[in-house]
């Protein structure tokens, strides 16, 4: 039986292994924290439960083929899915506009707000209504397929491809532009901060919620996880955690074994780097196997630019019930130093739909601020202080209590600070390059990246997760670690198990 070493603990890691167990390897996933998952996660303060990641989850709706992979590594059996109202609510001068789940209501609301925008809103919903046709393809990688399977590839894309086309080559900003009323062109703009950021961003996203492909599984995101894990053990797949890879040795083409800070080492057969694609290139490989696709994306961080936010985590003292589960609103300031720029709207999201995440009669609250390449800068130069980094995430907690009270009067005096994590807390348990939770935000300027995860000059180390394929996220990363094991399995010559 040949043995699997898959270094990351992740939902990329923890497909692999599901699919290598399934496969008939004998694999074994060493994790640098003491609990998988990655950026997948939740923790537990104050009574309180703060779910650190799924907003949204692609893959949510039976019958499509991202379904059948979350069902097979155990994510989605048995399990409620909730379908939010809307995507979205974003105020803007006394009006709302909403990113309603039904179509036909989200095109009648925005049209009540905004008559004179009917064509323009027609064409917009028109054109999210034709992604619901169609669904992430995951089941062979397009490198692995053969000549026919790469032209029905093709025809199934050919619904959507003049809408990549045309979104592709449009800024947010510039869809935003299209609409004459200001609230309309501001929800649009809301999505993505300014800059050249492709309107795919927005029209993928919004499609497959409308299309009922995205919604959320109760429980969150620790509880996902916590299946996958479960399933990965039930097949007699091995855990190491709290176990950091250090060091790889190589000999010739090949991978040895990997070395951990806790002195333990492990051997195998092959090996899977479900880990920050950065970190395995410059820390693991030592920068001995560069890679020009990678290299060209970190170098050029204007064109392919990475993200990750201040993450806020509120305890309400009361219900939310009448409030949209997601919403933006503006203020007047939030003083945040890292930024260049004022915060001028926050991001509210709140879980009232989730009874175990809170004390009964309390909810939930989470506000997430993107922060790019001179936030990140910023928050690298704080952290070396320690208690200066403390003080300025708890005064940035308060500064969001203060901006809660004013757009909510009823909650002054109940509202409490539960946590505040920064980019550098995604760096700290993750690993993750600049904190980053997602791959390469798409812009106009850039190329998407389309990746096999094999490394130049090694024959059995690949790499696997979010990384690979735009627009990264969780379903990239299970996907990416069963084509992963498919790779594997071709290279031993043996049939592929999907289930």
């Amino acid at each position: 039986m040949k043995k699997i070493v898959i270094i990351g603990g992740g939902i990329a890691g923890l497909s692999a292994g599901i699919f290598a167990q399934k496969n008939g390897f004998d694999s074994i996933i060493v994790e640098k924290h003491h609990t998988l998952g990655g950026e997948c996660t939740g923790w537990d303060r104050q009574g309180y439960h703060i779910d650190g990641c799924i907003h949204w989850l692609l893959g949510t709706k039976e019958g499509t083929q991202i379904h059948d992979i979350w069902s097979t590594v155990g994510a989605l059996n048995g399990i409620e899915i909730y379908h939010p109202e809307s995507f979205m609510a974003v105020e803007h001068e006394g009006v709302t506009v909403n990113f309603y789940r039904d179509l036909e209501r989200f095109e009648s609301s925005w049209l009540e707000i905004s008559p004179e925008d009917k064509e323009e809103i027609e064409e917009f919903c028109s054109d999210i209504k034709q992604i619901h046709s169609f669904s992430i393809p995951s089941g062979k990688p397009v490198d692995m397929m053969s000549l026919i399977e790469k032209i029905k590839y093709l025809l199934s894309m050919k619904d959507i491809s003049p809408l990549m086309q045309k979104y592709g080559k449009m800024s947010v900003k510039e869809l935003a532009k299209k609409f004459k009323h200001a609230a309309l062109r501001e929800a649009i703009a809301s999505f993505m901060p300014e800059g050249d950021y492709s309107a795919i961003a927005i029209l993928f996203p919004l499609g497959t919620f409308t299309s009922g492909q995205s919604s959320i599984p109760r429980g969150g995101s620790k509880a996902l996880v916590k299946r996958m894990v479960e399933r990965y053990l039930s097949l007699g797949g091995t855990v190491e955690a709290s176990c950091e890879v250090m060091e790889v040795a190589i000999k010739g083409d090949t991978v040895k074994g990997i070395k951990c800070k806790n002195g333990k080492s492990f051997k195998a057969d092959y090996f899977i780097a479900a880990c920050d694609a950065k970190v395995l290139y410059e820390k693991l490989l030592k920068g001995s196997y560069p890679d020009q696709a990678f290299e060209k994306r970190y170098n050029n961080p204007d064109i392919y630019p990475l993200a990750s936010n201040i993450y806020i985590g509120i305890g309400y003292e009361g219900e939310m019930n009448d409030i949209p589960r997601t919403l933006k609103f503006p203020l007047e300031s939030v003083d945040i130093k890292q930024n260049q720029k004022p915060i001028e709207h926050l991001q509210m999201t709140h879980y009232g739909y989730e009874p175990n995440f809170a004390p009964k009669g309390h909810t939930v609250i989470t506000f997430a601020i993107n922060q790019f390449k001179p936030e990140l800068d910023a928050w690298e130069t704080l952290v070396k202080d320690k208690e200066a980094y403390t003080k300025e995430k708890n005064r940035i907690g308060e500064a969001v209590i203060a901006a809660i009270e004013t757009r909510f009067p009823h909650m002054k005096g109940k509202l409490k600070l539960l946590d505040v994590g920064s980019p550098q807390t995604y760096v700290r348990y993750c690993n993750a390059y600049r904190g980053a939770f997602m791959g390469f935000w798409p812009t106009i300027s850039g190329r998407s990246l389309a990746h096999t995860g094999r490394i130049k000059g090694l024959d059995n180390m690949l790499l696997s997760g979010q990384w690979l394929q735009p627009p990264g996220g969780l379903p990239v990363a299970v996907i990416t670690g069963k084509d992963t094991i498919m790779r594997i399995c071709k290279k031993e010559k043996q049939q592929f198990i999907t289930s």
